[in-house]
């Protein structure tokens, strides 16, 4: 009567059927974390790049670096 209490587990199939569910949510795990890292990082320092390129003088850096002594052969 004990024996037939407890229900024998099911081992036919069960490695296939975990891996099935783990791969589907790795799947989407790792696409959430390229979607993350492309707009959380990659968009904003692009925006950022463009923000600074944008009205960025290259003769005027040039100058004032040039001013406070950075460069040794341009006087």
């Amino acid at each position: 009567m004990a024996s037939s209490a407890l229900a024998k587990p099911r081992m036919r199939g069960l490695l296939a059927k975990r891996l099935r569910f783990h791969i589907v949510g790795a799947f989407i795990v790792s696409l959430g974390a390229a979607a993350l890292c492309k707009f959380g990082v990659a968009e904003a320092r692009k925006k950022a790049y463009a923000d600074f390129y944008r009205n960025y003088d290259s003769m005027k850096d040039f100058e004032e670096m040039r001013k406070a002594g950075v460069f040794q052969s341009a006087r």
